[in-house]
């Protein structure tokens, strides 16, 4: 990530999209401002930003359609703007692949925040080959094998056995890891968002049962009939590494 990350606004009402952008750009981001969906695809296709805010109620194309289609071309992190009143807005974008939200009228210091934690747990290390990885370090200490898959640690990647790069959001990311670190151990969703340093635990267990289904269809061998990480009826979550159903 370059020293200055670059951040598209996206928002309809142009007072609210050049406060929130005048505000990044005080605190040392390279900013765009785009009006909706069409200005952020020319925006992207100039160059992919490091991440995008989005408002999500929009009235030419909305926030949520916006991300299906983001998400299928890129894996650029999206922060969506919601309004108070949208939690089914929140949790379909979550599933969708969005990283994290504030809700309008936003306070633009925690929107700050939200920016700059997303994007620690978004900065990939440069992609290394799964083979050189091996040849570096042992390979238990960055490579944990997940069903079909591998995860790379240090890369925050997941890759199959011929290398390819299979995306992941920081969240679906962060509950790899947090998996990766309690193999054999059940983690309540309340655990699990926890040590996956998410929010809202209260209002959004249910966004990590969405997320693991996500996980589930890229690792699972039979994603109907989950092996690799099951669900522990009243419990929660488990790991099983060797992919043994109970």
């Amino acid at each position: 990530m370059s020293q200055n990350p670059h951040i598209i606004v996206v928002d309809d009402e142009a007072p609210a999209r050049e406060m929130v952008g005048d505000y990044l750009k005080m605190h040392g981001f390279a900013v765009t401002l785009c009006d909706g969906g069409a200005s952020l695809r020319a925006s992207i296709e100039q160059a992919v930003p490091d991440l995008v805010v989005l408002d999500l109620n929009m009235p030419e194309e909305d926030g949520l359609s916006i991300i299906r289609d983001l998400k299928a071309r890129t894996n650029v992190p999206v922060i969506m703007l919601t309004a108070t009143a949208s939690p089914i807005d929140r949790v379909v974008g979550l599933e969708l692949g969005a990283d994290d939200y504030v809700a309008k009228p936003c306070e633009l210091r925690e929107l700050m925040a939200r920016i700059r934690s997303v994007l620690r747990r978004s900065a990939p290390a440069k992609p290394v080959p799964v083979a050189a990885v091996a040849a570096v370090a042992p390979a238990k200490q960055q490579l944990v094998r997940f069903g079909t898959k591998w995860l790379d640690l240090e890369a925050q990647a997941l890759r199959d056995d011929d290398g390819n790069e299979h995306p992941l959001t920081a969240s679906e990311f962060g509950l790899l890891k947090v998996f990766a670190a309690n193999p054999k151990r059940v983690l309540s969703r309340e655990r699990l968002l926890e040590l996956a340093n998410a929010r809202d635990a209260e209002a959004f267990d249910r966004a990590v049962d969405l997320r693991i289904m996500r996980i589930r269809r890229k690792i699972e061998p039979d994603p109907t009939k989950p092996a690799v990480i099951r669900t522990i009826r009243g419990g929660g979550y488990l790991f099983s590494p060797s992919g043994e159903r109970a």
